[in-house]
């Protein structure tokens, strides 16, 4: 399911009109974005929590060539699920 897909269902279910479940889940993902990009998390009873992660700098290799590369340190978001989420996809 993408973006679009997901507007459609909301919709219908919610008898709203598509701009305006379009603009609430735009808003809800850039808020999600922005709070981690602090290094934040943002947790959803039940669904799941997103968060910044640190990865440590590491050396790594050249799958052409094999020659050592650096590889440095950097935050990531990650997602984990949350119990229910976990329960319905079983």
């Amino acid at each position: 399911m993408n973006k679009e897909e997901l507007v459609k269902e909301v919709a219908k279910k919610a008898k709203l009109s598509q701009k305006a479940v379009f603009d609430v889940i735009t808003t809800t993902l850039e808020a999600i974005e922005k709070t981690v990009s602090k290094g934040k998390k943002v947790t959803l009873v039940g669904f799941g929590t997103f968060e910044p992660r640190k990865r440590a700098a590491r050396t790594g290799r050249n799958p052409q060539t094999g020659a050592a590369i650096k590889i440095p340190a950097k935050t990531v978001p990650v997602f984990s699920a949350g119990k229910r989420f976990k329960e319905t996809v079983k």
